[in-house]
């Protein structure tokens, strides 16, 4: 009875393997509890970061809603004057139901109707939605150049034979109104310029052009040096390169016009 009611006792009557097999146990038992006391805690923490990421994404499509209508609102609505006369909006501002059935370069009324957000009047000031429209038959690709703006590109060769061309988008003032997209594309001669004086170029050439100094300021470094160590070809070539460049015949060696 005392060996039962004593533990240490009873570790003593046990055999030396049997004494080493328990404490060993033992420990093991002692050891396995914080652990088993972490992974709870770590699979807690585990189920509540997954909690709310859902939680989070549930709200997301909301806001992103509200965030692209406001968006969507302001990106117009600064561009329409309020309590102005519905005929003088821009297009951005009106939603019209355009036919192309109307006749090239004449008159053409169309029916339109303000956007949300849009306030107009008419010409007696009373507030209007939807109202007859009179803008030319046109589409917007044949409207005059002044009354677009293309992109420039300084990759193409403005002095060839014959003159290059390149594909240039084009977007519509914001002010006139046109059949069709707004933006589209162009084939334009290249007309870009890369800082360079016709009339700089023309008087080097005629003072220092025996020296290359006009090859040298056009960016041609090889042909100015050519005609620095030959003397300007022994005045030949710099006579030549007068009346080239003086006809515009040479240009800037980046293929840029000259200003």
């Amino acid at each position: 009875m005392a060996a039962k009611g004593d533990p240490l006792r009873a570790l003593k009557g046990l055999s030396g393997m049997r004494r080493r097999r328990l404490v060993i146990l033992l420990l093991l038992g002692l050891c396995l509890q914080p652990v088993q006391g972490y992974l709870s805690s770590e699979q807690h923490i585990t189920n509540y970061a997954q909690d709310v990421p859902q939680a989070h994404v549930t709200a997301t499509p909301a806001a992103a809603a509200v965030k692209v209508q406001m968006t969507g609102t302001t990106s117009y609505s600064s561009k329409c004057p309020s309590r102005g006369l519905c005929s003088k909006l821009p297009p951005v501002c009106l939603s019209c139901n355009t036919s192309t059935s109307c006749r090239y370069g004449k008159p053409a009324t169309f029916q339109c109707s303000v956007k949300p957000a849009v306030d107009c009047v008419d010409e007696s000031g009373q507030p209007q939605k939807t109202f007859p429209f009179l803008m030319k038959c046109q589409f917007c690709w044949q409207l005059p150049p002044s009354q677009y703006r293309c992109s420039e590109s300084t990759s193409c060769m403005t002095v060839s034979c014959p003159r290059k061309r390149y594909n240039a988008t084009c977007s519509v003032l914001d002010h006139v109104h046109c059949l069709g997209n707004r933006e589209f594309h162009k084939m334009l001669y290249c007309n870009w310029t890369g800082g360079y004086k016709w009339s700089t170029a023309l008087a080097l050439s005629i003072t220092l052009g025996g020296f290359g100094a006009d090859r040298f300021y056009l960016g041609q470094w090889r042909e100015g040096l050519g005609k620095l160590f030959s003397f300007g070809g022994l005045g030949i070539w710099t006579l030549i390169d007068v009346l080239l460049i003086g006809v515009g015949y040479v240009g800037p060696a980046d293929g840029s016009l000259y200003i």
